[in-house]
C-alpha cells in the first residue's frame, strides 16, 4: 500500500492538481480583496451609497447577510469569468498545436525519390526518341 502511495504522489498529475490548488487558493484571495475593497464599494457609491457588507436582515435570533451573498455572487462570477478565459486560450494554443502536427510537412524522402527516378526516366525517353 505505501508503494502503491508512493506511485500515486510522484505522478506529474498529482502535482499539477497540488500547484493548481495553492495558486487557486491565492488567486481566490486578490479577487475577494478586489471584490470587497475597490468592486462592491464602487457598484454601492452607484447605486446609492449602498454597503453590501452591511445588508441583511433579522428573522428572530438569525441575521440573514444577504449583501455578503451578493459579494460571494460577484467573487464567483469573476472567478469563473477568468477560468473560462483561461480554458479559452488554452483550447486555442491546443488546436493551433494540432493544426501544425496535422499541416503536411512536404513530400516524403520516398516521394522525392520517385519524382527524381521519374524525372530521369522522362530524361532518358528523351533522348532515345
Amino acid at each position: 500500500m505505501i508503494k502503491e502511495f508512493k506511485e500515486f504522489i510522484s505522478r506529474g498529475n498529482v502535482l499539477d492538481l497540488a500547484v493548481g490548488v495553492i495558486i487557486g487558493g491565492a488567486f481566490n484571495k486578490i479577487v475577494s480583496s478586489l471584490v470587497d475593497n475597490i468592486l462592491m464599494p464602487l457598484i454601492g457609491l452607484i447605486i446609492g451609497g449602498v454597503d453590501f457588507s452591511s445588508l441583511s436582515f433579522k428573522i428572530k435570533d438569525a441575521e440573514i447577510a444577504y449583501g455578503l451573498f451578493i459579494q460571494n455572487i460577484v467573487d464567483f462570477l469573476i472567478v469563473a469569468f477568468t477560468i473560462f478565459i483561461v480554458v479559452k486560450a488554452v483550447n486555442k494554443l491546443m488546436r493551433k498545436k494540432e493544426k501544425k502536427e496535422e499541416a503536411p510537412k512536404g513530400p516524403s524522402e520516398e516521394v522525392l525519390l520517385l519524382t527524381e527516378i521519374k524525372n530521369e526516366l522522362v530524361k532518358q525517353n528523351k533522348k532515345n526518341k
